[in-house]
């Protein structure tokens, strides 16, 4: 007895359904296949030129120049083909069909072609050409104070602990001379970036950069603002502390607004190093350990909670130290971790000295080591092997530099001796003066100001002028005098040239970290956040392992509420620095606050 044919189409419907499902998964991951073994191997290429370009400059090498553009050319010409983005294309029209990981990986081959469109392929490689020439001008520039060569290293100790004003004012004013150089080429860039990005769409580069965290500009601003109102009060605290703080150190009229050569770093971004807690003096405990103590150590902590030792390869091709004195070459000097063949080549870039900054430097940029090595498995392509977002990268090495300050972890370590009585207010207060005064820098000045240079084209000649704008509506920070057009205080910060319309991250990532560390504190540890000690525990290790792990194949929002049951929020951040308020509201009694009272 034959079935009625109405009986009959849902099923041939379903048989259809599965067939096609099945076809254009197949034909969707053949291509992923093919793409990322082509990528895998460029993308390598590429890393391994950049790395020599950074570790190695020489002026007039322009073998290695020309090296870094015909590998960077040769992963762009790829990754923004034609036909890779007509593909490409073609497998999303069957979104529907495809698993969340192949479209996944679709989207983000698609985002990649964007930043090198095969369409406009000589903007492509002139933009290239333009970052690998800035790359060279900024780090292989020649710092001098009073016409004597000196490092970033050199300036920044200054700033740490020259009392005498008119000799901090010419380390400030020497880090600065480098803007000027870059600053016609900070203008090209800007504006080949632009140009790049809208040839597939975007309005400009901010906007690219900022639709990777599935959000619009005008979202990404209302965060970054929501940050600095939430931190406002405790900051404007910190402020007028600082002023009348320095103006007595340096026996000077209390400033309305704080003069940049004042604070302890090139762009007033962490103050610090302005207290020294009594019983914790690590400079003279790490000289004394040497520089190569600082890196093995953080190895030690990481395999102390349960990840392995580092490959072979790291050691072998990290540039860990300063160059000599009296090389031929000069070096990056600005630390990073890099995921040389997005599997096991991993490798840092440092400038190790034996001090309490690049102690902590080191825990966070094995942070980054880690993070690249745990989400390189086999349930995570190699297309996807990044953070959940960019931010998350960077919250999970400062967490680890974080958690490596807390006085139990020292203690533990023999850094300070066990049982030091300290002012823990102090202690809370230097760390405000990291954590806190950052995020006015970040989600302000960097985020305002690269905001301006790319989605308003901000002119060349007003660069200085918007700079410093912001430093005082954000910071309360002033220059120690004009600074004309002819400056581009801007580009001295890295950030700007070569890591550009990003920096925001770097604010998500605090936000970030002290709800991962709050979580580690309270549920883990059961200890007090600001007095913990995460060395030898595996059940930190196994959470830390459960953020990093899956890379980027899921929802970076869904992935914070599942790891710490909250949406991303201040309230931890706030909550661990509620304590230092009221101090410093006594400390501020009777002094002027030259900030308002909101922003």
């Amino acid at each position: 007895m034959k079935r009625p044919l109405y009986l009959l189409i849902p099923a041939l419907i379903l048989l259809f359904s599965c067939n096609c499902e099945e076809k254009r998964q197949t034909e969707a991951q053949a291509f992923l296949d093919e793409y990322t073994t082509e990528f895998q191997q460029l993308y390598t290429a590429s890393s391994e030129a950049e790395w020599k370009s950074n570790t190695y400059i020489v002026d007039g090498d322009t073998a290695t120049t020309n090296a870094t553009n015909r590998a960077n050319e040769a992963l762009a010409r790829f990754t923004g083909s034609a036909d890779v983005i007509s593909k490409t294309r073609n497998h999303l029209k069957w979104a529907e069909f495809l698993t969340p990981l192949q479209n996944k990986q679709l989207n983000r081959i698609l985002y990649s072609a964007a930043n090198n469109p095969a369409t406009v392929e000589e903007l492509v490689s002139k933009r290239i050409a333009a970052e690998t020439r800035q790359t060279e001008m900024l780090y292989g520039f020649n710092f001098q104070i009073d016409g004597k060569d000196v490092s970033t290293n050199d300036i920044d100790e200054i700033l740490r602990t020259e009392k005498k004003v008119g000799d901090r004012l010419k380390a400030w004013e020497a880090s600065k001379e480098v803007g000027k150089s870059l600053k016609t080429g900070l203008t090209n860039l800007r504006n080949l970036r632009n140009e790049t990005v809208q040839a597939l769409g975007y309005p400009d580069y901010y906007n690219y950069q900022v639709s990777d965290y599935g959000m619009t500009v005008a979202e990404m601003r209302e965060m970054m603002d929501n940050n600095i109102r939430e931190i406002w009060p405790l900051y404007r605290e910190l402020h007028t502390w600082a002023r009348y703080e320095l103006a007595k150190q340096y026996n000077e009229p209390v400033p309305e607004m704080l003069p940049a050569h004042w604070l302890p770093n090139r762009w007033g971004q962490d103050w610090q190093s302005l207290v020294e807690v009594e019983g914790i003096n690590l400079d003279d405990t790490l000289k004394a350990k040497g520089s190569e103590w600082l890196i093995k150590q953080a190895e030690r902590f990481y395999v102390s909670v349960g990840f392995e030792p580092l490959p072979e390869i790291f050691w072998e091709k990290s540039s860990l130290y300063p160059a000599p004195a009296g090389a031929e070459w000069k070096k990056n000097n600005h630390a990073s971790a890099w995921h040389v063949d997005l599997d096991r080549n991993v490798r840092c870039l440092q400038s190790l000295v034996p001090n309490s900054d690049w102690y902590e430097t080191t825990h966070h940029e094995l942070g980054h080591i880690y993070y690249f090595l745990e989400y390189s498995n086999d349930s995570v392509p190699v297309l996807l092997r990044e953070g959940a977002n960019r931010a998350y990268h960077e919250a999970m090495g400062s967490l680890l530099g974080l958690a490596a300050m807390q006085k139990p972890f020292m203690e533990g370590l023999n850094l300070i001796p066990k049982g030091v009585q300290t002012d823990e207010t102090q202690i809370l207060l230097k760390e405000a003066l990291n954590y806190v005064v950052f995020i006015p820098f970040s989600s302000g000045v960097m985020a305002g100001f690269e905001h301006d240079l790319y989605v308003e084209n901000l002119p060349e000649e007003q660069f200085n002028e918007r700079w410093w704008e912001y430093k005082k509506k954000y910071q309360g920070i002033v220059p120690p005098t004009n600074r004309g057009s002819e400056y581009c205080d801007a580009a001295s910060k890295t950030h700007i040239n070569n890591d550009a319309a990003q920096y925001y991250d770097y604010a998500i990532s605090y936000i970030l970290l002290f709800q991962l560390h709050d979580h580690i504190a309270t549920k883990i540890l059961k200890q007090d956040p600001r007095a913990t000690n995460y060395y030898g525990n595996k059940e930190v290790g196994n959470f830390l392992k459960s953020v990093m792990r899956p890379g980027a194949t899921g929802d970076w929002r869904e992935l914070l509420k599942k790891a710490t049951g909250e949406d991303l929020s201040a309230r931890a951040m706030l909550q661990y620095f509620e304590p230092l308020m009221a101090y410093l509201k006594d400390q501020n009694q009777g002094r002027v606050h030259t900030l308002p009272e909101t922003i």
